[in-house]
C-alpha cells in the first residue's frame, strides 16, 4: 500500500507545498500531477466540482504518484466519507469553530475503534494501489487529516478546538480569517493586527505538535511562511496559475487585461 508522503513530511517537520484545483477540470490536475507539487487539492466548498469529477480527478493524481486532497464542502459525516471512499489521501475541512466539530472530523476519517467511518468503497484502495484488506487495516495511518482556522473567535479558543488527537494540521484560509476581523462598519483589520493573528495560529500548532499551514499568493510568500515555520503551504490555485499567466503575455503586449475571479 502506498504511503502518504505529505503525512510523512508533516511528521518529520518538513514543509509540504502543494496547490488548490478549483476549476473541476480533470485534465488540469492530470498535468499538474505531473508538476512536483507535493499535493493537489480539490475545492469541493467552493468550485462546481461534484463527487463523480472529484473522484477522477482524484484517481488521476493517484495514477501519476500524486497525493490528492479534498476540501470538504463542510465537517459533516457524509461529506468526509464520501471522498475518502472515492479515493482521497486526506481532507480538509472548512471553518472549524469548536471542538465538537473538530472531534467529529477526525472520527469520520478514522475506522472503529479510532473513529465512526463506515467500511464501503472501493476506489480507495485502488488510489493506494492496495488491496481492500491492506486498505482497510492502514488506512487511519495514511488519511491526512486538516482542519481549517479561518475566524478571528477559533483563534481565540485556539488549545480547545484544536488539539484533538488524529489533527495533522491546522489550515489558515486567510481571505476569511481576515473577513472574521472587519469591525462594525466592515473595515478590515490593520495589517499588524491580521500579522498577531497568524503568529497566534503558528504558537498554538507548536504548542499541541500540529503542522501549521496557510495559503499563500505568491512564491515569495510561500517561502517566507516556510522559513516562518509554516510546513503545510498551498500556492495559489490552477486557475490563478493560468490567469496570472495570461495577464503577465497580454500586459507585456500592451493590452488591457481583465480583472478576474482567480482563488
Amino acid at each position: 500500500m502506498r504511503t502518504n508522503t505529505v503525512k510523512r513530511l508533516l511528521r518529520e517537520g518538513k514543509p509540504a507545498v502543494g496547490t488548490w484545483l478549483s476549476l473541476g477540470s480533470v485534465t488540469a490536475a492530470r498535468f499538474l500531477a505531473r508538476a512536483g507539487f507535493d499535493f493537489l487539492t480539490v475545492d469541493v466548498e467552493h468550485s462546481l466540482a461534484g463527487v463523480e469529477t472529484t473522484t477522477h480527478i482524484l484517481g488521476a493524481v493517484a495514477d501519476a504518484g500524486g497525493v490528492p486532497l479534498v476540501r470538504v464542502p463542510a465537517g459533516r459525516h457524509d461529506h468526509i466519507k464520501r471522498v475518502l471512499d472515492n479515493g482521497g489521501y486526506g481532507i480538509v475541512v472548512p471553518m472549524v469553530m469548536s471542538r465538537q466539530e473538530a472531534q467529529e472530523a477526525v472520527a469520520a476519517c478514522l475506522y472503529p475503534p479510532r473513529g465512526n467511518r463506515s467500511v464501503g468503497g472501493s476506489v480507495h484502495a485502488l488510489n493506494f494501489a492496495a488491496t481492500p484488506a491492506d486498505y482497510y487495516a492502514k488506512a487511519d495511518d495514511e488519511i491526512l487529516i486538516v482542519l481549517q482556522c479561518e475566524h478571528i473567535d477559533a483563534v481565540r479558543n485556539f488549545d480547545e478546538v484544536y488539539s484533538v488527537p488524529g489533527v495533522d494540521a491546522v489550515f489558515v484560509g486567510p481571505n476569511d480569517l481576515m473577513a472574521s476581523m472587519r469591525d462594525a462598519a466592515g473595515k478590515p483589520p490593520q495589517p499588524e493586527t491580521f500579522q498577531q493573528a497568524l503568529a497566534d495560529i503558528l504558537a498554538g500548532c507548536k504548542r499541541n505538535k500540529i503542522a501549521a499551514g496557510i495559503h499563500t499568493f505568491s512564491v515569495e510568500e510561500a517561502k517566507r511562511r516556510i522559513a516562518e515555520g509554516w510546513q503545510f503551504i498551498a500556492i495559489n490555485s490552477e486557475l490563478r496559475f493560468m490567469t496570472d499567466g495570461a495577464k503577465a503575455a497580454v500586459d507585456a503586449l500592451g493590452k488591457v487585461s481583465g480583472d478576474v475571479a482567480k482563488y
